[in-house]
């Protein structure tokens, strides 16, 4: 009997969701199928190991970094901008699977810390040409790190860090300052 298409996307979600919840230890192979809810075999027909369901959240990390790196690249206000507005969590698969992933890599998983330092050039090479140097480079990635951590230190308080006036003015500042010269 085949699985379900949607059954290894749930275990993927589940397997996230423990990791961001209570840490790599917790999420076991157990636990995740039980998350999930299907069974242990289910789970064990998509993903024979952990290290298998590891492996493939940091490929799905890997892939909605590229799809968010080709978002802001075509973005209408400018890569910088869009960078750097699209760095508050919302809850996104890319949220998840990047949180999913630092639970990983606080683990202490070398792949995890390796795929979390790759998507980070990621991102800083698609900044790169539209600031003018490193310097600025590294204050971009720095506000948007801040608003990302910021931003998920708030999350169980009462509202978001910037309202969305507030967060498009930041990106157009950052924007501005960063901008090559002529």
């Amino acid at each position: 009997m085949s699985r379900p298409p949607h059954a290894r996307e749930s275990v993927l979600d589940a397997f996230a969701q423990i990791l961001m919840d209570d840490g790599e230890r917790a999420a076991t192979m157990d636990a995740t199928a039980r998350a999930a809810g299907v069974s242990k075999g289910g789970l064990l027909y998509h993903f024979a190991t952990k290290d298998a369901l590891e492996a493939a959240l940091i490929e799905r990390l890997r892939v909605l970094v590229d799809q968010d790196v080709e978002e802001i690249s075509n973005a209408p206000e400018g890569v910088v901008a869009a960078y750097v507005r699209t760095s508050m969590m919302e809850g996104t698969a890319l949220d998840r699977a990047l949180l999913g992933v630092s639970r990983l890599a606080q683990g202490g998983s070398p792949a995890a810390g390796t795929a979390l330092h790759e998507i980070r050039e990621r991102w800083a090479d698609a900044v790169r040409p539209h600031v003018r140097d490193e310097t600025a480079l590294r204050l971009v990635l720095l506000v948007s790190d801040g608003l990302y951590f910021n931003n998920l230190l708030d999350a169980t308080a009462s509202g978001p860090l910037a309202d969305s006036s507030e967060l498009d003015a930041l990106a157009a500042l950052v924007r501005d300052v960063t901008a090559p010269g002529d």
